[in-house]
């Protein structure tokens, strides 16, 4: 059975998925400057014998994986490939070798899951019909995301695939275990920039000042009125600042209070009124404590929704591939990813590797200095995808 090829390639190849991992980790890149990994990444295709490689994006990549009768049907397999600017904790031997700059998220996992997962469908392409398209796009970190240029520079055309298939890391999964969701599952997200003007001074003549601080507090608690009482209780949403800025001192009153926050939601239409509410409530607090506001929202990633159909197949494959006891039923994630994009134009289903292993410490969440994975997840991470895109050109 072409299942049982799978597993048995997944599992010889998986020390050489490993390194390469390693290697990445080693070497990480931030957003849209990924040259050295792109290379890397079309080195790996090459050495495979895969012919049909398109740049994509600058420093993105799609390939071709042809089986019999390739124009039977089309399924997309992603993976991304940025760091993040993390200064790693980690004690390991394939620490960032660059300061600054980590794999805090996972992506070196999932480009390393992918490149194995793409050996494995060569090795085996004689015995499927179909075109498995990988891909291989920069930036998910930062908006407007990767996949929107990958897009933009046609990744989903000639040939257009059925249904794209992502995987992501996931540390409170352990590992040997997966996740699926089908509909909604991660949300849209939003980046607030807030500056608050007023007129600063000595702090023990406040009847002479604006107090922007005192107008920025006002203003960080009136605005939790978006989500606790304008906001419908069957949507979740989240409205958080992580960021205020008051350069002032004991007896200093700053002339003005710079304030970073996200709000997330999980509906389009309520999205944007949230976004008029915000901007509403915020110039009516400030100027009429007598202050002046800039208020920007940098409109981000929108909601990602798994395909119940397609998600179900994979739900079924995994399980077939795994056993019923390794694969779990997702709650909504209030995280975003730029795989919603992918998502809103061809069907799509984004899952979670379980990579814990509470035993050897590896427990961080992901976005921390010592985020790690249990590297063998990574056996699952790249015989897993293929079998999926396997499974589903079955289904055609």
């Amino acid at each position: 059975m072409l299942k049982e090829k799978i597993k048995e390639l997944a599992k010889a190849y998986k020390e050489e998925v490993i390194a390469t991992r390693r290697h990445l980790h080693a070497n990480p890149e931030l957003s849209y400057v990924e040259f050295k990994t792109a290379a890397f990444v079309k080195e790996r295709l090459e050495e495979l014998g895969i012919t049909q490689i398109e740049q994509k994006a600058t420093t993105g990549w799609s390939a071709l994986i042809e089986g019999k009768n390739p124009g039977k049907k089309v399924i997309a397999l992603r993976a991304d490939m940025d760091a993040l600017p993390i200064i790693e904790a980690n004690d390991v031997p394939y620490k960032s070798q660059n300061p600054g700059v980590m794999h805090a998220c996972g992506h070196d996992a999932h480009t390393a899951s992918l490149l194995g997962a793409a050996k494995i469908l060569n090795e085996v392409k004689d015995q499927f019909e179909g075109t498995i398209k990988l891909i291989f796009q920069p930036g998910e970190e930062v908006a407007p995301g990767g996949a929107s240029f990958m897009i933009k520079d046609g990744v989903l055309e000639n040939p257009r695939p059925a249904g794209i298939i992502g995987q992501h890391v996931m540390p409170f999964i352990p590992a040997g275990k997966v996740g699926f969701r089908q509909g909604l599952y991660m949300a849209s997200a939003d980046e607030l920039y807030i500056t608050v003007k007023g007129k600063g001074g000595h702090g023990a003549m406040p009847e002479t000042l604006i107090d922007p601080v005192l107008i920025a507090s006002h203003l960080i608690v009136a605005l939790q009125q978006v989500v606790s009482r304008a906001a419908s209780p069957k949507i979740p949403s989240v409205l958080s600042f992580g960021r205020v800025e008051a350069l002032g001192a004991t007896n200093v009153i700053p002339n003005e209070v710079k304030i970073q926050g996200t709000f997330r939601t999980l509906n389009e239409e309520w999205r944007a009124k949230a976004h008029q509410k915000m901007l509403q409530i915020a110039h009516g607090i400030v100027e009429g404590m007598g202050g002046e506001l800039d208020f920007e929202i940098r409109k981000g990633y929108p909601f990602l929704q798994n395909d119940p159909e397609l998600t179900a197949r994979a739900t079924e494959a995994a399980r077939a591939y795994l056993g019923d006891e390794n694969v779990l039923d997702l709650d909504i994630w209030m995280a975003a990813e730029d795989f919603a994009y992918y998502s809103q134009v061809v069907d799509g289903c984004f899952y979670r590797l379980g990579t814990r292993n509470e035993a050897r410490g590896i427990v961080s969440g992901v976005h921390t200095p010592t985020f790690d994975i249990d590297e063998d997840a990574l056996e699952i991470g790249a015989g897993l995808m293929a079998w999926l895109a396997v499974a589903e050109l079955e289904k055609a």
